[in-house]
């Protein structure tokens, strides 16, 4: 039974996950199971999860069977139903009975969904869902399909951020890639195999190379010893946009894990740093185990004497008139989010669990409904730390994406606006791994119509301010979603929406670029513009200030996203 059991942990949404499937599985220290079987047995599962997790729901296997978790039964279910050996566990096993007294039922409602779909057989069905399980997934099972095709996304290049504070660019092509080619456009790289060896220094990054899909540098020196970390292009535009200058005061990375950005800001201010003088970066991770892995890159990466890890610091209750947050300048937030823009996680959990939760009726009990009745919507609903306290119900299609996106906003803009008040700050990043305007321009919007930008003289960085490489970044801000957002044509400063949307920067996933979805915006302020009423005497001001936002955001709805945009360079491979 361990097989299943190992491979529910990794069904399981997790807040934090680092790498691909393929590597956190064979990578994991405590499975009992071979990692290859399960793998196998996740990579299958996953694949019929929004087929089978309809078949468990029609069945009522959860109500029936309490001691089943979502992902323990999808993985049986699946076994039960699809494995040609059955389900792997002695004849006796309670779960396993648990599963097969079921199985009348279970089969039914399969063949159900088959012959509703129009597939003559259980081999067709697989068929189709190995040709267009993504489709079906985003489509949630309503319908076959089978044409129009999408348009084919294009592969995904391996981007290397060279570590300056190790080595230099230089040495690298002279080291590392000295056998390798350099080819004057990323389109170039992108046609080519993973044996060429081509390289293209990118002309918007410093210090940023890219490679040809599914290029191997694992087993390299570079790789392990920090000198080279994989980190998507679009993952490396924040701290390059924000900046900072050691003359600015300390820089605080608000949700640091796992650790790329950190770094990349201590590279940027390493190549400005003079004499004996060192800017400090502070690097905020609420969750431990997370802030383990952001321990080790820093070591790994060089940044001991600049970065300073606060493990198990919740962003939210720093005081910002206290020090050392008082002396902040400049600050990195990149907090969870929907994931919905992130390439290369094959299999990182593209399921649907079922609910426990389904309404169905019970013996002596009357199906009909009360008069006056009304159906009640549980409503998506997290702690006061940004915790999802039942991910695999909340997040298995029977939640409306729109009211997921409302709450991850809502946290978003929490974060934001308590960044505004930090008394010396004149920088902020913002920037999320999204596709969805929810997360990304309304957030935005709704953080320039609040009082703290206000009180405290946050404008948006315009596009002629930006650094040169992002300034001529093609991809701009949605003008749609900002001009659904922006009333009266203006916000609280004196941005237009189309000085909105030119000042935020976007990354689409398979395209020419070969970045995934990203986005970023910055915030600056001017000494004109700040009050000197600019805070309390504990950094704050006083909290009325959310009933002048937009509608679409409650301040009393928290979240936190199921995935995280960055890439791990230092001791797992990730895309």
């Amino acid at each position: 039974m361990s097989l299943y059991y190992n491979a529910a942990k990794f069904l399981a949404p997790a807040q934090y996950q680092i790498g691909s499937l393929k590597s956190q599985i064979f990578g994991a220290k405590d499975l009992e199971s071979s990692p290859k079987q399960v793998y196998a047995l996740v990579a299958e599962a996953s694949k019929w999860s929004f087929v089978l997790a309809e078949v468990i729901e029609k069945a009522q296997l959860m109500q029936h069977e309490r001691k089943l978790s979502p992902a323990l039964a999808l993985l049986l279910v699946h076994d039960l139903l699809l494995s040609k050996s059955g389900i792997a566990t002695p004849a006796t096993h309670p779960l396993k009975l648990a599963v097969t007294r079921h199985k009348a039922r279970l089969s039914a409602e399969l063949a159900k969904i088959r012959i509703r779909r129009g597939f003559g057989s259980i081999e067709e069905l697989r068929a189709n869902l190995t040709a267009h399980g993504e489709d079906q997934r985003e489509n949630k099972v309503s319908a076959v399909i089978s044409s129009p095709q999408k348009a084919k996304k294009l592969p995904h290049p391996r981007w290397v951020r060279i570590n300056t504070l190790k080595t230099t660019l230089e040495n690298q092509l002279e080291t590392t890639f000295v056998k390798h080619e350099k080819v004057a456009s990323v389109e170039q790289i992108l046609s080519a195999s993973s044996a060429e060896k081509i390289l293209h220094v990118d002309k918007h990054v410093p210090n940023l190379i890219a490679l040809p899909p599914g290029t191997d540098l694992l087993k390299t020196e570079a790789y392990r010893t920090g000198l080279v970390i994989l980190q998507d292009k679009a993952s490396c535009f924040p701290a390059y946009l924000l900046g900072p200058k050691p003359e600015d005061g300390t820089s605080l990375d608000a949700c640091a894990a796992p650790g790329n950005k950190t770094t990349h800001l201590a590279a940027i201010l390493h190549g400005q740093a003079q004499n004996a003088y060192k800017a400090r970066i502070w690097a905020c991770e609420r969750d431990k185990a997370r802030a383990e892995t952001l321990r080790t890159i820093v070591r790994l990466t060089g940044c001991l004497d600049t970065v300073t890890v606060k493990a198990g610091q919740d962003f939210l209750l720093l005081d910002p008139g206290q020090t050392p947050w008082k002396e902040v300048g400049s600050l990195l937030l990149d907090p969870s989010c929907s994931g919905s823009g992130i390439v290369g996680r094959d299999e990182n959990l593209a399921v649907t669990l079922p609910s426990s939760e389904a309404n169905i009726h019970r013996p002596g009990k009357s199906r009909k409904r009360k008069r006056g009745s009304k159906s009640v919507i549980k409503p998506i609903a997290f702690n006061d730390r940004g915790e999802d306290p039942e991910p695999a119900e909340l997040y298995n299609g029977h939640i409306q994406l729109s009211r997921r996106l409302e709450a991850l906003s809502a946290f978003q803009l929490r974060l934001l606006l308590h960044a505004f008040r930090f008394p010396n700050a004149r920088k902020i990043c913002y920037s999320t791994c999204s596709i969805h305007a929810e997360e990304n321009e309304h957030v935005i919007i709704a953080a320039l119509k609040s009082a703290e930008a206000q009180h405290h003289g946050w404008r948006l960085l315009q596009r002629s301010e930006q650094v040169a490489g992002l300034e001529s970044w093609p991809i701009r801000g949605d003008i749609q979603s900002c001009h659904n957002k922006v009333i009266g044509g203006s916000t609280a400063g004196t941005e237009t929406e189309m000085e909105i949307a030119e000042a935020c920067i976007r990354c689409h996933a398979g395209t020419k670029e070969g970045t995934q979805g990203f986005f970023v915006a910055a915030f600056t302020r001017d000494p004109i513009r700040t009050s000197i009423h600019d805070t309390n005497t504990n950094g704050t001001k006083p909290h009325h200030h959310l009933s002048q936002l937009s509608e679409h955001v409650s301040s009393e709805e928290e979240s936190v996203g199921l995935e995280d945009s960055e890439e791990w360079g230092g001791l797992s491979e990730t895309e």
